[in-house]
C-alpha cells in the first residue's frame, strides 16, 4: 500500500518522513515523490515467532511517499504537487501543531484537493463534448453520454465545496470516477507534528477528522538518533515511557482500511495486508495471484483463540480452527491457512 505524505511548507513533513521510514529526505526526489518503506508492528507476530521458531519472520509493509509542500494559497502549483499524490492509495496530511493552525491548515489542504480535482475534471470535459461532432456507433456514443452525465455532477459536488466521498454515485459511476483517481475519493489522516510531548490534539480538529493522531516528531527524531542509554535518560526526565512511532505507524495502516491476516509455521510466519472487507479469495492472492483462482476453502482461526488453544493440534480438538468458503469475509488477525487446486 503506498501512503502519500501531504502538508504545506514549514510543517515539518519531510521530517515526519524521516522518523517514520529512516530515509533522509533528498529534495530532488521529494519534487518527483520520495519513496521509503516502513514495517508494520505486530506484538501477534512477535508472539507467534516466540511460539514456531520460524526461519523467517516477515511484517506487513508501507510504502511512504514524500511530496514537495503546498504553498498557502497557490492555486497554480498546488495542483501539479498533489498531482505526485493520484496514484496513493490514501493521504497522510501533516499538520503544524508547534507554531501553526493545523485546523486552517487542514481547512486548505481539502480545499486544495478540491480544486486540483475540479481542474483533471474540468480538463476533460471539453475534450468529452468534441468527441459528439464526430460519426461513432451508438454503443460508444452512449458510453461517452454516460461519462459525461456523470462527470457533470462530480463538477457540481465539488464546486459546492464538498469533497466526492460524500457523493452517492452508483457502480457505473463509480468506475468511470476510480479511473481519474481523484483526491478527494482517497482515505486521509491527519497527523498533528506536536512540538512537546503530551501535547493535546485540539478538540476542534477532532470534530473536522475524528481519526486525527499527534506526535512530537522532531523530538522523538532526536531521540531515535541517540545512544540507547541517553535515550531511556532524556524520556525519564520527559516523563515518556514509550515513543509514539508504532502506534502511529498502526494508526496510519489501519487508518486506510487496511487489515492483516497471519500464516504462521516452521519456515515462516508472515503478516499479509489486505483492504478491509476482503473475502478468503482476495485474501489468498495477496500470498500468491494462482490461489485466488484455484482456491477451494481456508483454514481459519482468530489469534486470541489459537493463543489460548496453544497449538493447531488443540484447536482441531476444541473445534476453533475451522473451514471457511468463498464468501468469508477475512477478519483483522485471522491465521489462515488458504487450499486451493494447482
Amino acid at each position: 500500500m503506498k501512503v502519500g505524505l501531504v502538508g504545506y511548507s514549514g510543517s515539518g513533513k519531510s521530517t515526519v518522513f524521516t522518523w517514520l521510514t529512516g530515509v533522509k529526505p533528498d529534495q530532488a526526489a521529494s519534487q518527483r515523490g520520495q519513496t521509503g518503506v516502513s514495517r508494520i508492528p505486530d506484538s501477534r507476530l512477535v508472539w507467534l515467532h516466540e511460539l514456531f521458531k520460524p526461519k523467517k519472520t516477515t511484517y506487513a509493509t508501507l510504502e511512504l511517499v514524500d511530496t514537495p509542500g503546498l504553498l498557502v494559497g497557490d492555486t497554480k502549483d498546488n495542483p501539479r504537487r498533489l498531482g505526485i499524490l493520484r496514484e496513493a492509495d490514501g493521504l497522510l496530511v501533516i499538520l503544524n501543531g508547534f507554531s501553526g493552525d493545523p485546523v486552517k491548515e487542514l481547512d486548505n489542504f481539502r480545499a486544495d484537493c478540491i480544486l486540483a480535482d475540479l481542474e483533471i475534471i474540468t480538463n476533460r470535459i471539453p475534450k468529452l463534448e468534441a468527441q459528439f461532432k464526430k460519426a461513432k456507433p451508438a454503443k460508444e456514443r452512449e458510453a461517452d453520454e454516460l461519462e459525461l452525465a456523470t462527470l457533470k455532477k462530480v463538477v457540481a459536488e465539488l464546486e459546492s465545496g464538498k469533497p466526492l466521498s460524500k457523493l452517492v454515485l452508483n457502480e457505473v459511476e463509480s468506475k468511470t470516477v476510480r479511473a481519474f483517481q481523484l483526491l478527494t475519493l482517497k482515505p486521509e489522516l491527519a497527523l498533528v507534528n506536536q512540538g512537546d510531548a503530551g501535547q493535546e490534539i485540539p478538540p476542534n480538529l477532532l470534530m473536522l477528522s475524528p481519526g486525527a493522531i499527534g506526535a512530537p516528531v522532531k523530538l522523538e527524531q532526536e531521540l531515535i538518533e541517540m545512544s540507547e542509554e541517553e535515550r531511556l535518560s532524556f524520556m525519564s526526565d520527559l516523563g515518556m515511557t514509550e515513543l509514539s512511532k508504532d502506534r502511529v505507524l498502526r494508526s496510519i495502516f489501519y487508518g486506510m482500511d487496511r487489515i492483516v491476516f497471519l500464516t504462521c509455521g516452521e519456515d515462516e510466519c508472515r503478516s499479509w495486508a489486505i483492504s478491509k472487507g476482503a473475502t478468503a479469495p482476495i485474501a489468498a492472492g495477496a500470498i500468491h495471484t494462482d490461489l485466488t483462482a484455484g482456491f477451494v476453502r481456508a483454514e481459519v482461526i482468530a489469534y486470541d483463540d489459537f493463543v489460548k488453544a496453544g497449538s493447531f493440534k488443540e484447536a482441531k480438538t476444541k473445534g476453533v480452527l475451522r473451514l471457511e468458503g468463498k464468501t468469508y469475509v477475512v477478519q483483522d488477525g485471522d491465521i489462515m491457512n488458504i487450499l486451493a487446486n494447482k
